[in-house]
């Protein structure tokens, strides 16, 4: 059987046999089609090349189909898209489908999954046909897989057997990168069995484990890394509006049982459950009916954008428009200035804003030449980054990096190697990779003798697997500065002797060469900690140094536990006190003198180190530990950390990896409060909000009541913190977005969601606040609720807000979540674009959300 693509213009488009090519084309339209480029009508190559006989392969993604390519959408970068007229169709040389010579009937969203960016090549269609690999775990776990790119382009599924049951793997926008030849742990083991050039990894965004994958040839191997990429990098590159567009077609798709192209009632029912929408039946049908222009009983093409469109319609926002619009169809200029200016409290040059809003998100080119917005425009603007709660402009650099390290909060990882549990987890340098990768500037490595001459890092005293130090030095070498370019402090939990701290030093060295830091700078002494700026591109040890080992913290007062000792002091009994003095007095000296800044000492109470002044001395502390001292002298703390480093760490009875509120330790300026990063949960939501500021570097400034050593500030005492009153924060709950299903639950399930809003600061400002939960619908759930909370620090508050699904019998479900700092919160109308567990996006998940914020007088 064979096949004829045949793409011609809107304007030329007609009705062919399928022998005939390009009847009416011109030949540059025809040309266009085949290469992909444009015409002057506007032509466009969806991703089939059109003019020659189709593989079985392709015909049966593309049967019997009409594909319109999208609406042009909104304006990118203040330019207009050029016009999308091109129309592919698709026929077969038999009748098995539509009559000979007869076009099928329009389907847009049938084949919706070749993007405009999208052109389906050599590649691609290998992927399509499917390829026979090896999925790795481990040395002796290898299995065969059929692995496919389906038809959308978006998901890859894979096959136990090829004629077996297939299996969902994932889809592309869960893909961070794909790595070439023996770039992991699991395939490094395999290097003498399989050669780099067979051999791939594919990262997945999140705490997701990668997947090790081993082709059968190199030319296999080259097409899923080239394929993947390419996918990866048009699903990264997607706008707000494609975005929509994928998450339609991807509904559909599930929705079309028989993949005829078309939607019956019964169809759409099931349709709207599995989108998380219980619609009464009788509503429904009149939706139906209505998108049924045709009146054929099923929804085709532009019948069910329609219908979609009848779902999504957004009254809350519709009114909001209509309240500054005179004629209620636009908003003029000055009406949208007068929204921009009244509601959003947008600041200077609102005019010009108003002008590059319309010109990035008015779709209508007419309307955008008037400098007015349309309904689609308006809510376009509301759902892009500048109608978003998070301050766009607390998203870049924005804070000065010129004052010394202990005057910022910094973001830190405790036991970076474990991917698990404290007892039993596997030990990777993943760990580290993921944690530099969202930002952390502060990791760990505890380090033990290896029992071939080279140290190793595991956690002592349990069964947790082990990973050579010279891997992790390489692996940070490699990803230190990929997402900030701020210096890295690594923090060495050093239980090596002599001999392997020799190699420790020569491996920093060696890898790390002049980015490892083993002067001071400027060849001053280090009587003051530098700058994030003066250290940029810098890697500083933090660690014991040999001079003041005879103060080891086996000798620190009150039995407090130390920081290599990390809660396990039953443990570490089984070494004698007398042997590891001795074994540390005989430190290496070129290990101890490449460390600089950050010298690890015994905490000896607050009034020594206010005495001393010796701001390169950096004390841990137990969480435990560090409670009781807020509770008993947090003003000292506070003074204590805006000269010092203080770096906090979990309980070793949290064997689990769970995780200990950060934020009571950010409220007395300790600056390394390291988390368990492995472990999603509230408190890494809060280092999250915390530190998507500032360009995501790691370094968050300081409040100024933190960094004066002179400070009366003490988080029990609101009052003593310098400047003006507490304030009010209002937050209406007006409506929700396609909200996810509950992780695990049945297609047939619906949430009954809730909004709580959480206010996370000094205990004054502690707070907790819900609405009412919305039955059986996840959809577009409607609350209307206001919230209200005062806040009395606001510059150390954070704001979290948890979407659940409500249940009368037990624990309510996570759904999703937004965290942001107080201070980075935008007023008037916004959208919160919700996060996942792991605190990836979730797109189009979303709150709509109206918030006023007034600063209040201190009562008399």
């Amino acid at each position: 059987m064979g096949y004829t693509v045949t793409q011609v213009t809107c304007k030329e488009a007609q009705e062919v046999s399928p022998s005939t090519s390009y009847p009416g084309v011109s030949p540059a339209a025809a040309a266009a089609a085949t290469t992909g480029t444009r015409d002057q009508d506007g032509v466009r190559n969806p991703g089939v090349l059109a003019g020659r006989a189709l593989s079985e392969n392709e015909a049966d993604c593309i049967r019997g189909q009409v594909i319109l390519t999208r609406d042009p959408g909104p304006a990118t970068n203040g330019q207009a898209r050029p016009p999308c007229k091109g129309m592919l169709k698709v026929w077969e040389n038999k009748e098995v489908r539509c009559p000979s010579g007869q076009a099928p009937d329009d389907s847009p969203m049938a084949l919706h999954l070749y993007s405009p960016r999208l052109q389906l090549d050599e590649t691609l269609e290998q992927m399509q046909q499917g390829t026979l690999m090896r999925k790795v775990k481990s040395k002796s776990w290898k299995k065969q897989r059929y692995f496919k790119l389906q038809d959308d382009c978006m998901t890859v599924w894979y096959k136990s057997k090829k004629n077996g049951n297939t299996k969902y793997t994932f889809s592309i926008s869960d893909v961070e990168t794909v790595r070439e030849g023996h770039q992991s742990e699991v395939l490094q083991s395999l290097a003498e069995e399989f050669p780099p050039e067979h051999c791939f990894t594919v990262v997945f965004h999140g705490r997701r484990g990668n997947l090790d994958l081993i082709a059968g040839s190199p030319e296999e191997a080259q097409c899923w890394v080239r394929g993947l990429r390419r996918l990866v990098e048009i699903v990264t590159k997607m706008d707000q509006q494609e975005k929509m567009d994928q998450w339609i077609c991807d509904w559909f798709q599930k929705a079309d049982k028989n993949k005829d192209g078309r939607m019956s009632f019964k169809e759409v029912r099931q349709l709207l459950k599995m989108m998380n929408m219980d619609m009464n039946e009788d509503h429904a049908l009149r939706l139906f009916q209505m998108a049924d222009g045709s009146e054929s009983g099923t929804l085709e093409g532009e019948e069910f954008v329609l219908f979609y469109k009848a779902l999504t319609q957004r009254d809350d926002v519709l009114g909001v428009f209509q309240a500054f619009s005179q004629d209620g169809k636009k908003l003029t200029l000055l009406e949208f200035v007068d929204f921009l200016q009244q509601e959003q409290l947008e600041g200077e040059n609102t005019q010009e804003f108003a002008m590059e809003l319309i010109a990035r998100y008015e779709p209508s080119e007419s309307a955008r030449a008037r400098h007015v917005l349309s309904l689609d425009g308006f809510l376009l603007y509301l759902r892009s980054p500048e109608g978003a709660i998070f301050n766009p402009a607390h998203e870049p650099l924005c804070q000065d990096m010129t004052q010394p390290l202990c005057h910022y909060f910094i973001s830190s990882s405790h036991n970076t190697y474990l991917l698990e549990d404290q007892l039993r987890g596997q030990s990777s340098v993943e760990g580290y990779i993921r944690a530099l990768k969202r930002g952390c500037r502060c990791l760990e490595v505890d380090c033990w003798d290896g029992p071939s001459g080279e140290p190793v890092v595991y956690h002592g005293h349990t069964l947790t697997s082990k990973i050579p130090f010279k891997d992790v030095v390489s692996t940070l070498g490699q990803y230190a500065f990929q997402a900030s370019d701020y210096p890295v402090i690594l923090s060495l939990e050093n239980h090596c002797g002599p001999e392997q701290e020799d190699l420790m030093a020569q491996h920093l060295k060696g890898i790390l060469g002049e980015r490892l830091l083993t002067a001071p700078l400027d060849a001053r002494d280090p009587t003051q900690l530098p700058s994030p700026e003066e250290l940029r591109g810098r890697i500083i040890l933090k660690g014991k140094r040999a001079e003041s080992l005879a103060h080891s913290p086996d000798e620190a007062p009150e039995g407090e536990a130390s920081e290599d000792d990390d809660g396990l002091e039953a443990e570490e009994e089984i070494l004698s006190q007398e042997a590891k003095r001795k074994a540390k007095k005989s430190q290496a000296k070129e290990l101890s003198d490449c460390i600089i800044y950050c010298h690890s000492v015994p905490f000896c109470g607050f009034q020594p180190g206010l005495a001393r002044r010796r701001p390169y001395e950096t004390a841990s502390l137990p969480e435990a530990k560090a409670r009781k001292l807020i509770k008993e002298a947090g003003n000292e703390f506070v003074r204590h950390n805006a000269q010092q480093l203080t770096r906090i760490y979990p309980s070793g009875l949290r064997t689990d990896s769970s995780n200990y509120d950060p934020q009571e330790m950010w409220n007395v300026g300790c600056q390394l409060v390291a988390l368990n990063v492995q472990t999603a949960g509230a408190e890494m939501d809060l280092c999250d909000g915390l530190f998507q500021q500032n360009a995501r570097c790691g370094y968050v400034l300081k409040p100024a009541f933190l960094r004066d050593t002179g400070t009366a500030f003490d988080p029990d005492n609101p009052r003593s913190r310098a400047g003006g009153g507490p304030w009010s924060l209002a937050i209406q709950v007006i409506s929700g977005q396609q909200l996810p299903k509950v992780a695990g639950s049945k297609a047939s399930a619906i949430v009954d969601p809730l909004v709580r809003v959480e206010i996370h600061g000094v205990p004054a400002d502690q707070a907790r606040l819900e609405t009412q939960a919305v039955d059986n619908n996840g959809f577009n759930p409607r609350w209307g609720e206001t919230l209200w909370f005062k806040v009395h620090v606001p510059e150390l508050a954070l704001v979290r807000f948890m979407v659940e699904d409500y249940d009368k019998t037990s624990r309510n479900d996570f759904v999703g979540q937004f965290t942001l700092p107080f201070a980075s919160i935008k007023s008037g109308y916004r959208h919160i674009h919700l996060l996942s567990k792991d605190g990836m996006a979730i797109p189009p998940s979303s709150l709509f959300v109206h918030v006023q914020i007034m600063e209040l007088p201190y009562p008399e």
